[in-house]
């Protein structure tokens, strides 16, 4: 059994004894949801005050507004009743490191983990891997406040999203903390019905 498995069940363990959270309503009790990044950097309930039962927060590799972040966006407000729509990227992320074409290349030449480089992302060797990666939009970013106008844009367009929805962009620095608002995103995600 692996450590961090065991160190999970512990701390789960440990949480559940003393949970006291079980009546929570279903609906974020602020009616509010977080599209952000994976990265084990950020700390939404941190960054932005949260409880638990405060807000949704959805979250993948860049924070980016793919279809499957859009799905879980529209069940937050269609059924669950959210009305306002934070999208929040932050500096020094992952995403700007590499492009499609890298990322495809890396996974044609081996499934493990790749080494970060002053050059880039590298394979250590090269085993083989799979095609498949050449055939996936990764969601990359080159330019990270123009990625977050781009995300914004694209929740707003969507066919989906209710027009009335406040949606507003920002860019959270890791290195303070800070919360930076994109504020030709917010104005781009401003209501329009």
């Amino acid at each position: 059994m692996s450590s961090t498995k065991t160190e999970v069940e512990q701390a789960n363990a440990a949480y559940a004894a003393s949970f006291d959270k079980g009546d929570l309503a279903l609906p974020p009790a602020r009616g509010f949801l977080i599209l952000t990044c994976m990265d084990a950097r950020l700390d939404p309930a941190k960054y932005a005050g949260l409880s638990e039962g405060d807000a949704h927060v959805v979250r993948n590799a860049g924070g980016r507004a793919t279809d499957d972040a859009i799905r879980s966006l529209v069940i937050s407000h269609k059924l669950l009743g959210t009305r306002e729509w934070f999208v929040i990227h932050h500096t020094d992320c992952g995403m700007l490191f590499f492009d499609d074409a890298t990322m495809g290349d890396l996974l044609a030449g081996s499934l493990e983990t790749a080494e970060l480089s002053e050059s880039g992302f590298r394979n250590a060797s090269e085993p083989g891997g799979s095609p498949e990666g050449r055939y996936v939009k990764w969601h990359t970013i080159r330019d990270q406040e123009a990625a977050v106008i781009e995300d914004v844009m694209r929740i707003r367009a969507h066919p989906l999203v209710n027009p009335a929805i406040p949606i507003y962009g920002y860019v959270y620095d890791v290195r303070t903390g800070q919360l930076n608002e994109v504020v030709r995103a917010t104005e781009a995600g401003r209501p329009t019905g």
